[in-house]
């Protein structure tokens, strides 16, 4: 996994061989969130299994390479850049948040050795790729010093306002909403909050922005007016999708955004061959693959980066996380799964548990309540009910009896315990590691094994049954006796 870059630490890099027309992408996330009145950064927040700063920059490196995507960071600056670590883009640091312009003008080092940079908004993930090659290529044909996103919308309350000059749709300012003159309340083409500019005009003008505002902050929107007034180009290009450039800051939007990504997600997956029943009810995130003919049931959770083969049938209520699932898998109901393996035509459960790090063959069964943690169950096995295996190595064709245990931790250390191949451990047995049974062996019903068991043995090792005749006869006179006295 590719380490993230600290590019305060190296501004620029690789600039030096970077030619005409270069671009660098500039991601803001560097905000707080106030309105999602959380202690988190606003763009670690998750719509669709993973954070929206996690969403732009998938986005943003289909465009461009991550060596030339920056994330600018502030708030919680170290947990943002830790979230994102492998994700190959490099960080400038804005220590104090005032504004906007000021997030460009802190990086300017880093982003004036391109010869243009795209400016993307960190807490909107629905941002396409094709938008932002777009907003790219318009701003190159244009010859634009600035090019922003713009888009329509029925209702822009809360949106600043594009004003245009003449004809040809080059901008003149953005007014913010609370600065509109009546005359201006009926405009409908926002501002987005993208951006490309060209970065010699840009860095040579933006230093001239005010905090003359209610914040006192530093807006990168204002620098329309006034690279407009210094007789550079700025122009706007309207979204095809205007959807796409909506933020998410509040917890609302955010309940939003995310079923809109995952009611695409499970089309998506229909119209690639999976069958979905009820598809409102199911949460299935963003990286997760389906293959065709496998069929998912309502209530179905499918999470992280799952993977699932062909006709594979996955039942009410599971829950399945970061699990590579093989073809014709039978997943009953209730499940919940792991960061583990499932080889083909498999079956668990119902109310099968699989903790991390567990691999099930081909053809294995794991039934009604059995829990496995590091589990390496073989082909053909089956460990049908009420059983725990941890830290197991199971081989091929194993019967597991109902109720057997592996113990596999003494208090201070986890230990493991093999069984060969073929072997048959009986019902309510307790297998208390590091211990091993050989290929072909059996293990008698309510054993407690303590020691390895040969191959082709039988081990018992329990108290010998003894039957007193009478007994409960005897019991039950001398309590009646007891009662009249």
């Amino acid at each position: 996994m590719p380490k993230t870059r600290n590019s305060q630490a190296q501004p620029g890099a690789a600039a030096a061989s970077r030619g005409q027309g270069s671009f660098a992408v500039a991601i803001m996330a560097a905000g707080k969130g106030t309105r999602l009145k959380s202690r988190y950064p606003k763009v670690l927040h998750h719509v669709g299994g993973k954070s929206l700063l996690a969403h732009v920059v998938a986005a943003a490196t289909r465009v461009c390479p991550a060596q030339d995507v920056y994330a600018i960071v502030g708030h919680d600056a170290e947990r943002v850049k830790e979230a994102m670590a492998g994700s190959g883009i490099g960080f400038i640091l804005q220590k104090e948040q005032r504004g906007t312009g000021h997030a460009v003008m802190v990086g300017e080092d880093i982003l004036k050795q391109y010869e243009h940079v795209l400016v993307l908004t960190g807490d909107a993930p629905l941002i396409s790729p094709l938008t932002i090659e777009k907003l790219r290529d318009f701003h190159l044909q244009q010859g634009a010093a600035m090019t922003l996103l713009s888009a329509v919308l029925e209702r822009p309350y809360g949106y600043g306002r594009i004003i245009f000059r003449g004809k040809e749709r080059e901008v003149e300012s953005i007014v913010e909403e609370k600065s509109l003159s009546e005359s201006q309340r009926g405009l409908k083409e926002i501002n987005a909050g993208f951006y490309a500019f060209a970065t010699k005009p840009l860095f040579e003008n933006i230093h001239d922005l005010g905090t003359e505002n209610k914040h006192h902050e530093y807006y990168l929107t204002d620098l329309a007016a006034i690279l407009a007034k210094a007789g550079e180009k700025v122009v706007a290009l309207q979204a095809a999708e205007p959807h796409e450039v909506l933020g998410c800051n509040t917890r609302r939007e955010l309940a939003e955004v995310d079923a809109e990504l995952r009611t695409k997600k499970c089309l998506q997956l229909m119209e690639d061959g999976a069958t979905i029943y009820l598809p409102q009810t199911c949460v299935i995130d963003c990286e997760v693959t389906v293959g065709p003919d496998t069929v998912i049931e309502p209530f179905v959770h499918l999470l992280g980066a799952t993977h699932i083969g062909s006709e594979c049938r996955i039942r009410s209520f599971s829950v399945i996380i970061n699990c590579e699932i093989g073809d014709g898998v039978l997943i009953r109901n209730g499940c919940v799964m792991d960061e583990s393996r499932i080889g083909a035509r498999a079956m668990l459960g119902p109310y099968t548990h699989l903790r991390a790090g567990c691999d099930i063959a081909e053809g294995a069964h794991m039934g009604n309540f059995v829990e496995g943690k590091k589990l390496k169950l073989g082909k053909g096995s089956k460990a049908q009910h009420l059983s725990y295996l941890g830290d197991a190595e199971v081989g091929e064709s194993v019967n597991v009896g109902a109720g057997t245990i592996t113990c596999n931790y003494d208090g201070f250390g986890k230990y493991p315990t093999v069984i060969g191949d073929g072997a048959f451990i009986g019902s309510d047995a307790t297998l208390v590691a590091p211990v091993k049974v050989g290929k072909g062996a059996y293990v008698g019903a309510a054993s407690c094994i303590i020691e390895d068991v040969p191959q082709d043995a039988l081990a018992i090792g329990r108290g010998r049954q003894v039957n007193k005749e009478g007994w409960a006869r005897q019991k039950r006179e001398a309590r009646a006796a007891g009662k009249k006295s």
